[in-house]
């Protein structure tokens, strides 16, 4: 990963062998999270239209970034399982950031998660490894991207996790300015608990479980009031630590200042978050 390379870029193009093996792997996913979410268990969309109207219709060039706690390794595809979303249209479908450790560690499961449209991410590579120059590049496409920004998974029935900057450099650094849509969901964790049998994980998804998933409003963001704001309060900080950033020239936006912004659009989007989350505590409680 370190060699600058993108990894099995080629799997991931959607001309690769015509497109079939990307539709096949789809189709195979898709009825699988949809069997998951709707068969096995019982899955609650609040404001689903405003998903579904999104991934379906924006403005040309307008790219689409979804964001949600990471409450199990089925998060993605099931939270996409629930009736009425085209989860096997593979023109429409998300692109997503996956950690390399687990889904990318051998060739064949590579090629798999290539052709669902995975981009694999080094966990500690920081914002400028070579993969997120990658998701960078489908959202100037103005495709559909969704991260998971706590940038690990939580079971734990408390607050979001501190947001990692990586979804916030993408915001910022995007020609387009993406539209960022919030998501919350809650029962992951009892459909595939990490500790369930001597420590492991289930060998299947539970079932009988429910599962709800509030979707929120798209987040505004200012982001020439929050540059000026960044570029200003950085002249005033006087920090050592220095990570190699490059400067982004046409915003004067030196490493410093970039972690002002970044910090600033985090929080924003975590801010989002815990309200989502606490809105769905009421529904479990109602």
């Amino acid at each position: 990963m370190g060699n600058g390379r993108r990894t099995m870029e080629w799997a991931a193009k959607a001309s690769h062998m015509g497109g079939v093996p990307r539709k096949m792997v789809f189709l195979a996913v898709g009825a699988f999270a949809k069997a998951v979410a709707n068969l096995l268990n019982s899955t609650t969309v609040h404001n689903a239209d405003t998903l579904i109207r999104l991934v379906r219709s924006r403005p040309p060039g307008v790219p689409l970034l979804t964001v949600s706690n990471h409450m199990s390794t089925l998060d993605d595809p099931v939270m996409w399982g629930f009736k009425g979303f085209p989860s096997t249209d593979t023109k429409l479908a998300r692109w997503v950031l996956a950690a390399e450790d687990i889904c990318f560690k051998n060739r064949v499961f590579s090629y798999i998660f290539r052709l669902g449209k995975c981009i694999p991410i080094t966990r500690g590579g920081g914002i400028y490894q070579e993969h997120m120059n990658e998701a960078l590049d489908h959202l100037n496409d103005g495709a559909w991207l969704h991260t998971f920004p706590e940038g690990k998974v939580s079971q734990e029935n408390a607050p979001i996790r501190r947001l990692k900057w990586g979804t916030a450099s993408l915001i910022a650094r995007a020609p387009v300015t993406p539209i960022v849509l919030p998501i919350v969901h809650h029962g992951f964790q009892e459909v595939m608990p990490e500790n369930y049998l001597f420590g492991r994980k289930p060998p299947i998804p539970l079932c009988n479980k429910n599962i709800n998933i509030i979707v929120g409003d798209p987040i505004e963001f200012d982001l020439p009031k929050l540059r000026e704001t960044a570029i200003s309060i950085s002249k005033d900080l006087h920090s050592s630590r220095r990570s190699g950033w490059p400067t982004i020239p046409q915003y004067g936006l030196n490493e410093a200042a970039q972690k002002c912004l970044y910090s600033n659009i985090s929080n924003q989007i975590w801010i989002a978050m815990e309200k989502l989350r606490n809105l769905g505590k009421a529904f479990l409680k109602s």
